[in-house]
């Protein structure tokens, strides 16, 4: 499979930030990145994935790479596959942050961590963190005997230092200063309960071992953004973590994650939901997909773990009649089989979602789109309502990705949900937009009194910007979610 990593004209330096549990690393990470990026928490291994972040210092870019706490062998179920990732995060550094903890001085996790440095012709930055006043500074000095010459006293909490530390990691490397490109191409979520396989996944298509993989669900806690070149295409991988039952989302960490997880929703073009192919659909799977088809991205329903299943197009067309009994809501998303253990159906997963996020761009001529609802409309009239009838004025594409379509109309109250849905099965049978979830918004001409005119406050404004689905479910209507009923699937 041709996948490569995106490339820039000249390569960023890359600063890698390394440790044992607990000492500050991700505080630091995100106080030199000026932002939120890593999970910070007070306990022991938060992060425990690679995660990248760019950051612009007197001109010059450079690229930081959080690594999981290094812990002793043994210690903790995480504790091999960390040191793999952080080996492989030395590996690739131009220039190493040695962090340790001021107030606890040297310990022996320090010291293992030192001799597996001294290792490394890389060049490597003691940084004494959490050192929150003189004392502490003075206190800094005993990390002598690590053998990386004066330690830099540095508080990430309270901003104390970092510019001094900025300055010493620029003094290491070229003086060139590097550009960097800003294209993100295509943005890909992959969501999915834990333990699906969304992170074994992301190995696979990358082709190496950016995020850790185990059998204990939930190995996954930071959104880790992986750029590639894929057929010519510039794709954005987001990992996210595992989204959990609402009422079984713990405090804290997890809390983040699932935050996160939102925030990548956000953020995507195309949403891959990866589920078990092994076991039924979950009404927890159904939750995850339901939110990126809120959030109006792209969807690719996923089957993870199809090595572990016969092969053949009987199972294909079992597992495809029951995924769409249980996701009718998303009749519009395609179905892609994979193994990110063998690496089955990869290629063709990524295929798929080039041609989603080419459907979500589609733009449809006001003409072309006008005939085509004039025709659907003489063919099933709108029903009535209290001895009235919507009309449908005019209708344009304002929008693309998600494509979304003004509906001009005598009176947007007038819409009932099962019209819009038809509608927008209408849309689809005509002019395809497989794989995206599209909006449909109603504008009353000016005068209407319909409340949907009102919701904005103006006369023929879109009403709440929501559709007409989502404005009956806030009228107290007893219905089910946004585009949650069967329709029928487009042809």
């Amino acid at each position: 499979m041709n996948v490569q990593p995106a490339h820039t004209t000249s390569r960023l330096p890359l600063v890698a930030i390394v440790g044992r549990p607990n000492v500050g690393k991700s505080s630091l990470f995100n106080r030199l990145l000026g932002r939120r990026r890593a999970l910070v928490e007070d306990l022991p291994g938060t992060t425990r994935d690679r995660v990248y972040g760019d950051v612009e210092w007197r001109g010059h870019m450079l690229r930081l790479v959080d690594t999981g706490g290094l812990e002793a062998p043994g210690e903790g179920p995480f504790a091999p596959l960390v040191r793999r990732q952080i080996e492989q995060a030395i590996a690739e550094a131009d220039v190493i942050l040695f962090v340790v903890d001021a107030r606890e001085g040297v310990t022996a996790a320090d010291l293992d961590i030192a001799q597996l440095l001294r290792r490394t012709d890389k060049p490597v930055l003691l940084v004494a963190n959490k050192a929150d006043n003189l004392q502490r500074e003075l206190e800094a000095t005993q990390f002598y005997e690590l053998g990386f010459g004066d330690p830099l006293p540095v508080s990430a909490y309270h901003d104390l230092g970092v510019a001094e530390l900025l300055d010493e990691i620029l003094a290491l490397l070229p003086q060139t200063p590097a550009p960097v490109t800003t294209e993100t191409g295509l943005r890909l979520a992959i969501i999915g309960r834990p333990n699906v396989g969304k992170s074994a996944l992301l190995n696979a298509i990358v082709g190496d071992e950016r995020v850790i993989v185990s059998e204990i669900p939930g190995t996954t806690r930071d959104v880790i953004d992986t750029t590639i070149s894929y057929a010519g295409q510039t794709l954005t991988l987001l990992d996210t973590a595992g989204i959990r039952r609402a009422g079984r989302i713990e405090r804290g960490v997890e809390r983040h994650s699932v935050e996160r997880a939102r925030a990548a929703l956000a953020r995507a073009d195309v949403a891959l939901g990866v589920m078990d192919a092994t076991e039924p659909a979950t009404a927890q799977d159904t939750h995850i997909v339901g939110m990126a088809e809120e959030a109006h991205t792209g969807v690719v329903l996923v089957l993870n773990k199809m090595d572990l299943l016969p092969p053949g197009q009987e199972t294909r067309q079992r597992l495809t009649t029951l995924v769409r009994a249980r996701f009718k809501f998303v009749p519009w998303a395609p179905i892609a089989f994979v193994s990110a253990k063998t690496g089955e159906g990869v290629q063709e997963l990524l295929t798929l979602a080039l041609a989603v996020g080419r459907e979500r761009t589609k733009r449809v001529p006001t003409g072309e789109l006008n005939r085509l609802i004039r025709r659907v409309v003489a063919e099933h009239a709108p029903p009535s309502v209290q001895g009235k009838r919507l009309k449908v004025l005019y209708v344009t594409q304002a929008e693309v990705s998600p494509p979304t379509f003004v509906f001009f109309v005598n009176d947007a109250a007038l819409l009932h949900f099962s019209y819009e849905r038809y509608l927008e099965n209408r849309l689809r049978e005509a002019f395809g937009f497989q794989g995206t979830a599209i909006r449909l918004v109603f504008r009353s001409r000016p005068g209407s009194p319909g409340p949907r005119a009102a919701g904005r406050g103006g006369e023929g404004g879109e009403v709440d910007g929501r559709s007409a689905n989502e404005q009956h479910r806030k009228a107290g209507a007893d219905r089910t979610r946004e585009r949650r009923t069967p329709s029928s699937e487009p042809h």
